[in-house]
């Protein structure tokens, strides 16, 4: 298979972006790209997730949802949790690596988790006080924890929840479960681990990997679960390079077979790059890849709508016309064109009503993408 070429088709060009524009594009416009395309997804999917094929197609049409739809709450363009913990990923590594003077080095992995947990803490506050909590315990720190809106239910995975009311005392070796959750493999694990791929200052895609995979055992401990995390965190690194999108899967592939227990994460992403070769995409090719309630199977639908569709806006919508976890499969999905394509890509329709895109703007200036 030619790099970067599937079926004849290139699938790594954007309609109207040119290959050497995207080989030059800004790695700021590749963070936007990033976070804002993964939150769209997340919005796009959030009112179908608990919803059928069939029963989105009854509802919405033959195609499917073809734009934002009012969710339960009355609104469109909601993002969900996987968006929350994402935002909340950036600010855990900034604590880490843009603190200046006196704080911990780049590449301690023990410091780097330790911060990431904090921020998922007070991620945690958001899901149970409809305020900000008052200050004095030692995480309730960052200005995320000040922004109200982030202060509601979006139908938190069970696994993030009880997990980070658990103490953590660390990772376990790679291979082995964690000591929280050892048996859970949700896909919490992937939907929050895009930033892993750009901080610290767009680390090396095995740096990502081990980072990414030690901070989802915060919360998950099957390995499949948190090495689902750790490879598609290496994949956002080869895009944030520069790489195509089949290239970074290879170099994600490569890492995991270092790894004891990586079978399940390497077979689903061995079967999104076949199925991405074997006809034209569809909901139903979409759903034989799983239900992505799972991790790998959240990464592979993601991988594939990427791969399959060469516009951003038909990848997005192929990520969540399905029975399965639709915001999350967004969610991956949109962090993946979004960091190949970067944020000029992304359709103004949905970039404009997105909740949060504020927020994620002041975010991107203050990881010192500028």
């Amino acid at each position: 298979m030619t790099s970067g070429t599937l079926g004849g088709t290139n699938r790594n060009l954007s309609d109207g972006l040119e290959p050497d524009k995207i080989r030059g594009m800004e790695v700021r416009d590749r963070v936007r790209g990033c976070l804002l395309g993964g939150a769209i997804g997340d919005a796009l999917g959030a009112p179908i997730e608990f919803q059928s094929l069939r029963e989105i197609r009854r509802d919405h049409g033959t195609d499917g949802i073809t734009g934002y739809v009012t969710t339960w709450r009355g609104k469109s363009a909601l993002i969900t949790d996987d968006t929350q913990m994402t935002l909340f990923t950036v600010e855990g590594l900034l604590e880490t690596h843009v603190t200046g003077p006196g704080g911990p080095p780049a590449g301690d992995m023990r410091a780097s988790t330790r911060s990431v947990r904090d921020a998922y803490l007070r991620w945690l506050d958001t899901q149970d006080h409809q305020v900000p909590p008052p200050a004095g315990l030692p995480h309730h720190t960052g200005w995320l924890r000040e922004e109200k809106w982030l202060y509601s239910r979006r139908a938190p995975g069970n696994a993030c929840l009880s997990g980070l009311r658990r103490p953590f005392g660390g990772p376990a070796p790679t291979g082995v479960p964690g000591p929280v959750n050892p048996d859970s493999k949700g896909c919490g694990t992937v939907m929050r681990s895009a930033p892993f791929g750009f901080m610290p200052r767009m680390p090396e895609a095995e740096e990502a990997f081990h980072l990414a995979a030690a901070c989802a055992q915060i919360t998950h401990g099957h390995p499949t679960g948190y090495l689902a995390a750790g490879a598609f965190a290496a994949i956002v690194a080869r895009l944030m390079a520069g790489d195509g999108l089949e290239d970074a899967v290879h170099r994600a592939l490569e890492l995991l077979t270092r790894c004891p227990a990586h079978e399940e994460t390497t077979e689903a992403l061995i079967g999104a790059l076949a199925l991405a070769t074997s006809g034209e995409p569809s909901p139903e090719r979409v759903e034989s890849l799983g239900g992505a309630w799972v991790a790998e199977e959240a990464l592979a639908i993601g991988v594939y709508c990427a791969l399959v569709e060469p516009s951003v806006e038909k990848a997005l919508l192929l990520s969540v016309n399905h029975s399965g976890d639709s915001d999350s499969t967004g969610s991956v999905c949109g962090n993946l064109v979004g960091t190949m394509y970067g944020a000029a890509a992304l359709p103004a329709a949905w970039l404009t009503p997105l909740e949060g895109r504020d927020t994620i703007e002041r975010l991107v200036v203050a990881a010192g993408w500028t």
